[in-house]
């Protein structure tokens, strides 16, 4: 045995369950097919988001496999820490439908801490607009990268809008239906472990309506059947593998059938066509180059001697061809570093620390260029600079 499914067995497991009958569609609504079709589906496309996540938040991401549910509101709402923020995500092309992503309000704040370059702990506070346009735009990134491995899962363009963000208190939404109607009916779970860091160690969910699962399901089915289809069209066939095999050799006594040479290739003992294109043609295949082991003359390659020009005088002319050219002479003061928090933070009468000593030489550059070192003075009622160093 080779390990490989026939076809007869690949179709038996994606539309039935075992004879057993647990794959049959029961009170869950989903089989037991169906759900290990939509958690690797899930695996997949939530792997190429914690890639793309971890270029944003520049920290470890860890997302671990997922466990598929089919259940209502009401569990939702008795498990999960609350308040909860609720992304929703529409599907535009390939497929029809939408989901919803739920993340702690807590992990939300440290996502977003991240990314706007802190550390990941200033999360005292509530959530406002600007921390949920930044994991806005972070579930943008992560679910488009996500649809992008479902393009190739599926076999077909998919497309995501732009997703939507809201800070929900599960307790105040008995049935769900005010986030998206979907949740007043039974629905598809999908929760995942994650990992950010040190920071972060919960738990993220993904809510599907059943009918958008099913439609995710069959169109994964119809490309895995057609691959193998395609993989069984494409195995040869006894008569093709014979038609590859060697002709025996001739027997004894026949002629053997000489190829015909090769167009712009003389045969054996033919001499070279000299009106050929280029008044050359290759030997045939195994003999030697024409003019083989002919001797060849070969002499050193001679060079007149270079005879310099140069002199001061014609340096300093070339010098004051440039002389009056401009230049951006810049007095750097000192330099350092800030967040955008720590920029948008800024107010009038902020006080920002630069990296100099005070009584330490400054800077000064020509065209961006360090060039020498120097001290403030005050001439008349403006400000100057009296060099102290030139930089070598």
């Amino acid at each position: 045995m080779d390990g490989m499914l026939s076809q007869e067995e690949i179709n038996a497991l994606l539309n039935s369950g075992g004879a057993d009958g647990a794959g049959a569609e029961g009170e869950e609504g989903l089989t037991d097919v169906e759900k290990d079709a939509i958690g690797e589906i899930a695996n997949i496309s939530m792997g190429t988001a914690a890639t793309t996540l971890f270029s944003l938040v520049n920290q470890r991401v860890e997302i671990s496999t997922p466990v598929v549910s089919y259940i209502d509101w009401d569990e939702i709402a008795n498990t999960f820490v609350k308040p909860c923020v609720f992304i929703q995500i529409s599907y535009t092309i390939g497929l029809d439908g939408s989901n919803l992503l739920v993340l702690k309000e807590a992990d939300v704040m440290t996502i977003t801490d991240l990314m706007m370059g802190g550390d990941g702990t200033n999360t005292e506070g509530e959530l406002g607009e600007l921390q949920l346009s930044a994991i806005c735009e972070a579930m943008n990134q992560m679910m488009g990268s996500s649809a992008t491995s479902l393009s190739s899962m599926l076999n077909k363009k998919i497309d995501i809008s732009p997703p939507k963000a809201d800070v929900i208190d599960i307790n105040e939404n008995l049935n769900g239906a005010d986030i998206d109607p979907f949740l007043a009916n039974k629905f598809v779970k999908i929760s995942f472990k994650l990992e950010i860091g040190d920071l972060v160690d919960s738990e993220i969910m993904q809510l599907y309506p059943l009918s958008f699962a099913k439609e995710m399901y069959e169109s994964y089915k119809n490309n895995m059947a057609s691959d193998s289809t395609v993989a069984k069209d494409s195995a040869p066939t006894p008569d093709i593998e014979a038609a590859k095999q060697p002709e025996p050799a001739a027997t004894q006594g026949a002629p053997a059938q000489q190829a015909p040479p090769m167009q712009g290739m003389p045969m054996q003992g033919q001499p070279m066509d000299p009106n050929m294109a280029g008044g050359y043609a290759m030997p045939p295949y195994g003999m030697p180059p024409y003019g083989y082991g002919q001797p060849v003359n070969v002499a050193p390659a001679q060079f007149s001697p270079f005879e310099s020009n140069y002199s001061p005088m014609m340096q300093h002319e070339n010098i004051d061809l440039i002389m009056d050219v401009p230049l951006e002479v810049t007095v750097e003061l000192g330099r350092t570093k800030k967040s955008i928090q720590e920029i948008l933070d800024f107010s009038p009468g902020t006080i920002i620390e630069l990296n100099k000593i005070a009584g330490e030489p400054i800077d000064v550059l020509v065209n961006g260029k360090y060039v020498a070192k120097g001290e403030v003075v005050v001439i008349e009622e403006s400000y100057g600079i009296r060099v102290t160093e030139i930089i070598k």
